[in-house]
């Protein structure tokens, strides 16, 4: 790996200062991965191998690692200011897992980039609705659809940005584990994250609150992330010097990141977001085309 031969030639001041910087932008990612539900993956696999010239496989491991951190430093906030849905999150987990499996076993008889195309064009739509809802803060005159109604995922939390208490339905549950069990396929089959799809299927398909769904998004990809650790563990591609100023970093910025999402507004989050959606969709389109 090209980080570590550098290392190695340099000595340990080098290996210092880029453990720090390493430590700074992880820092960055926890916030942005904490504030937007998409976990630090975004930030620091990109950066990784850029900035720092390490191997693309020991990158990934490092970015699952901060996946996991950027769950656990934000779930503590989320959970005791029950922003969190824990309901929806583990009842869309079972989509996002079925799916996974689904695409682990499609992977040699469907040519990958028919799926980036697909799976762009749905993220270009969802920026599209999340601009038309640009001013929106809260869902109104959201239906509570028969099987959210069955299985309790309703919910109410206290929105810091607005004072006041927030109680919200859910609705569109079958699209809305349609669309997850999607992202699942995709994440199997391509090897990609998709807190992308999870914060679009609970806010522009079930209608929740985004505040809501970014939340419950950081919750489901801890989850996720945590089952796939030990693989990439297994593998080796999870190297100490790298993962360990990763996960404290990241750690930091989701703590600081979930309290700063709780006083922003919708949408300003909304903002933030969709930029993202469009990056992430572009990136899609580009790797289908490459083929």
């Amino acid at each position: 790996m090209t980080f570590l031969l550098i290392a190695r030639r340099k000595g340990m001041q080098f290996l210092t200062t880029t453990v720090i910087e390493i430590f700074m932008i992880a820092i960055l990612a926890g916030i942005v991965g904490s504030i937007l539900g998409l976990g630090g993956g975004i930030i620091v696999t990109p950066a990784l191998t850029l900035l720092f010239g390490v191997d693309i496989n020991h990158a990934i491991g490092a970015s699952i690692i901060s996946v996991i951190a950027t769950s656990s430093g934000s779930a503590v906030a989320y959970l005791r200011d029950r922003i969190t849905n824990l309901r929806v999150g583990m009842f869309l987990e079972i989509a996002t897992t079925v799916g996974a499996i689904t695409g682990a076993f499609l992977g040699a008889l469907i040519a990958p980039q028919f799926l980036y195309f697909i799976f762009a064009l749905l993220l270009l739509y969802s920026a599209y609705a999340m601009i038309k809802k640009g001013k929106e803060e809260i869902p109104v005159g959201v239906p509570l659809h028969p099987v959210a109604e069955k299985l309790g995922l309703q919910g109410e939390y206290y929105d810091k940005a607005v004072g006041k208490n927030v109680a919200y339905n859910v609705d569109r549950v079958y699209e809305g584990f349609g669309v997850m069990y999607g992202a699942g396929v995709v994440s199997g089959l391509l090897g990609i994250g998709s807190g992308s799809f999870k914060v679009m299927a609970m806010d522009v398909f079930m209608k929740m609150p985004l505040k809501v769904s970014t939340a419950t998004s950081n919750f489901m990809m801890g989850v996720t992330a945590a089952a796939s650790a030990g693989i990439y563990l297994l593998r080796g591609d999870i190297i100490p010097v790298i993962s360990a100023p990763v996960a404290l970093g990241v750690l930091v910025g989701a703590t600081v990141g979930s309290r700063i999402m709780q006083r922003l507004k919708s949408k300003t989050i909304r903002k933030l977001f969709v930029p993202v959606m469009v990056y992430i969709a572009c990136q899609m389109i580009y790797q289908g085309w490459r083929g």
